[in-house]
């Protein structure tokens, strides 16, 4: 992936942990005076310390198991970033993509689709890998901003904390999971309010339908 980057001439920033990989990018770099390998964990990584005020475009193939930690933390340079992509588990692109009244959509999809406009471009075969995982893969493409851009929300991190609490424990309404903010028969009354089942659950609203009932919860 790095040797197709290198080529468009851009500036790119390799960041790697292992350094058996980092030995083999620095080798790259060496040929290619755009490169810069950053030695680190990407959990860690200040994107925008290294974008030093240009926009970013992020590729990688992340390692399945962080990789909601990694999106997380993508996304909180949302306002830096206009394309993200990644290959990741087949399942997890599932559940980025999910819309609402299906098996896989859940606070993962909203978040993602918050941030992101997200598309599953390619699903890929075990063979693709060496070694071959055990598990499925797919090729992610997300481009900034999502519906984020129009909600109008002051505070996204306050809202995700929100629809966390929503999605609590999945098979259980809206006026259950937030009795904690406020008592079911308030929010059963304000769900009809908005127009929503009463007894709704957090899987069968879109983002901005949770975007509503964050508002008026929160105002409440």
């Amino acid at each position: 992936m790095t040797e197709q980057l290198v080529r468009s001439a851009l500036p790119v920033y390799a960041v790697e942990l292992d350094k058996a990989l980092i030995a083999r990018l620095q080798g790259l770099a060496e040929q290619h005076p755009n490169l810069t390998v950053v030695p680190g964990d990407v959990l860690e990584t200040d994107l925008a310390g290294i974008a030093a005020g240009l926009r970013i475009h992020l590729y990688g193939n992340l390692p399945y198991y962080i990789t909601s930690p990694i999106l997380h933390h993508f996304f909180r340079y949302a306002d830096l970033i206009d394309e993200i992509h990644v290959v990741i588990q087949w399942e997890v692109a599932q559940r980025l993509t999910a819309r609402p009244g299906t098996k896989s959509y859940g606070y993962l999809s909203v978040a993602t689709q918050f941030y992101s406009r997200p598309e599953l471009v390619l699903k890929l075969p075990r063979g693709a890998f060496r070694p071959p995982p055990e598990v499925g893969s797919a090729l992610v493409t997300l481009r900034l901003p999502g519906q984020n851009a129009n909600l109008g929300l002051e505070n996204g991190v306050a809202f995700l904390e929100f629809v966390k609490t929503c999605f609590g424990q999945k098979r259980k309404t809206l006026a259950n999971n937030l009795r904690g903010l406020a008592e079911p028969a308030r929010v059963r009354e304000l769900l009809q309010h908005l127009r929503l089942r009463g007894d709704a659950r957090a899987e069968q609203l879109t983002v901005a339908e949770l975007a509503g009932v964050y508002r008026v919860i929160s105002s409440a």
